[in-house]
Order: structure tokens, then sequence, then C-alpha cells
């Protein structure tokens, strides 16, 4: 839903309209995928630093007053949350001048099958859920955990309570599971979800990202093409994936190739992590500190203004290209994606 003509919108320097707000619920994640954090984990965020439910909301009403008019729900693994169903049913209640947010979520799916039904009748709108690979050697391999059929048992879990469109997340890497590509459709397809083929990003805890060993979006669309007829989408807009519909639908395939083909012009998301850092992008070097503005009796005038001071900064593209691109130095799982 697009913001009402007279609404307060967020808007960077270079025209950008923010609508997309993503928060982080937590840093922990109940896998170890190789490409995101080491077999032992990381140091956590310490429980005093994260924001409180109140603390949330908080910041998430006076972003919707501000346009906000979607909000995701990310991790490490969001669902390890305890209160995930009241973050949803307080968040999915708010209301902007567009009205009330759509609430998402993405989730690895392991607790799915006991969480699909309460968060959906808290408001939940979709989720997105991440399976890297259908063979259990290889998701055992790959997340240093035997639970492939957990992940496979909560997607059924969240197509019986309707939430959707379920989306599949799959990043895609060279000589892991780049072969399963053509397989990962097939099964979207047979079920009726929309896989997205994600390229590795330089967001792993231990730096060691490669794009020699990327796969990038042009290699998937080129296995795809091997086996479906692919027709493009219209209406990208502001969507990280560009999307195409396969054999003439309506099932469709989602490429989000953030680093080979980057969509930074059109961003409008902006991103709050569980210990209430609020990032401009996912790669940003820098963060404004709006836990610090609650914490120190800041009113609802002074969040406003942090986030506007922290969109203020935001650089028209990420630089990975750039010579001198540095990782930042929070992974993924502490960022949120």
């Amino acid at each position: 839903m697009p913001p009402a003509a007279d609404a307060p919108l967020l808007v960077d320097r270079h025209g950008r309209v923010h609508r997309d707000l993503r928060i982080s619920l937590t840093d922990r994640c109940s896998l170890r995928c190789t490409y995101c954090m080491p077999a032992a984990g990381v140091p956590w965020i310490p429980a005093h630093d994260a924001l409180t439910t109140d603390e949330l909301v908080r910041i998430a009403a006076v972003a919707v007053a501000q346009g906000i008019t979607e909000i995701r729900l990310t991790g490490g693994e969001p669902l390890l949350r305890t209160d995930v169903v009241d973050v949803v049913s307080r968040l999915a209640a708010l209301t902007g001048p567009s009205g009330r947010p759509e609430v998402s979520l993405t989730t690895n799916g392991l607790r799915l099958p006991e969480l699909a039904g309460p968060l959906a009748a808290a408001g939940l709108a979709r989720v997105n859920i991440s399976i890297d690979t259908l063979r259990r050697d290889r998701f055992r391999t790959l997340t240093r955990r035997d639970r492939l059929d957990d992940v496979l048992a909560g997607i059924a879990a969240a197509r019986a309570v309707g939430l959707s469109p379920i989306k599949l997340n799959v990043v895609a890497m060279r000589g892991v599971n780049d072969d399963e590509i053509v397989d990962l459709v097939r099964f979207a397809v047979e079920g009726g979800y929309e896989v997205r083929f994600i390229e590795q990003m330089p967001l792993d805890a231990g730096h060691v990202w490669s794009r020699v060993q990327m796969v990038t979006g042009a290699e998937v669309l080129a296995a795809l093409r091997s086996a479906f007829d692919l027709v493009e989408a219209p209406g990208r807009g502001s969507a990280p994936a560009e999307r195409w519909v396969v054999d003439g639908g309506p099932a469709t395939v989602g490429v989000i190739a953030s680093v080979t083909a980057p969509f930074c012009g059109a961003c409008d998301r902006v991103r709050l992590t569980a210990d209430g850092q609020l990032r401009s992008c996912l790669f940003a070097r820098t963060e404004t500190d709006l836990r610090t503005v609650l914490r120190t009796g800041g009113d609802d005038a002074a969040v406003a203004h942090a986030i506007r001071r922290c969109l203020a900064g935001k650089r028209p593209g990420h630089d990975i290209d750039a010579p001198g691109f540095l990782q930042p130095d929070r992974p993924m799982n502490a960022i949120g994606g």
C-alpha cells in the first residue's frame, strides 16, 4: 500500500523513500550455517544490551508514523525469541498514515510447526524460509545440524495455516549446492512456493567470503534456462529479487544479485539490530544508537530525529566492487537480513 499523499516520508539525500523496516529480534540461531557462522557460534549480544519488547515496539511505532509500511522480523533466528508471537501481535496493531504495516518474517523454519498457527493469528502476513539444499547429508554438512526434516515440516506448517506467499531462500554456492538449482525450483513449483536464489554476500563471521566461489545471478539463470522457459515478471519496484515466470506461470522464481547487479538505487530498507542500532544499509560501517536515545529519556521526536539522521548519511550504494570496500564488522546474524 503506498503512503497517503500527506504522509511524512523517510527520504534520504538521494531521494529514496524508505518504507521497509527490518528488525532483528535476536542474534542467536539454532543452526550453524558454514557461510554465516563458525561451528562454536560467535560472541552473543549481552541480554542487558538487547532491546526490550517495549523498546522495540516503540521504535517501530515511530517509524510507522513516519511512513514505514512493511516490517520484516529477522535474526539470527527470530523464532528463538520467546515472546515472538506477542511481538508480531503488537507490531501488526500499529497504525500510521497508510494504515497498519504488513508484518513478515524470515526464518530457518525449525519452530514453525508449533508457531505457524499462533503467528498467523497474531497478524503475521507471510514468511521467507531458508533452505539451501534438499539433501539430508548436505544439509547436515552446511548447517552442522541434522534438521532438514524439521525445515520441511515448517514449510508445510506455514502453508497449512495460509501464510502466503511462502518464499524459500537459497544461497547458491559453487561446488556446494549449485547442482540443485533446478531441483529446488521443481520442489517449489510442485509445492506452490517461490524460490529465491541469493548471491552469497561478504557478511560471514569468519570474513572468508570469496567472489570466485560465489555463484552469480547470471549463472543461476543460465542453469534455470536449461530446464525451464523463463519470462521476466514486470513490476519489480524496490523489491530485491528480480522475478521470472516459470513455464508460463503461475509459478515464479526470484534472483537476488546483490553483488553482481546491485539494486541500491531503488533501496527502501532500513535495519534495526537486536541491540537497538539503526543501519541504513546491510553493508554500512556506521550505526545510529537508538537504544541510548530511549534509555536516556528521549521522546518520540528524538527517536524520529535519530532515524532521519541515520538516513541522511546513507550512501548511494554498497560499493562491494570499490577498491576500498571493507566488510562490515558485524556478521549477518548480528545485523539481521
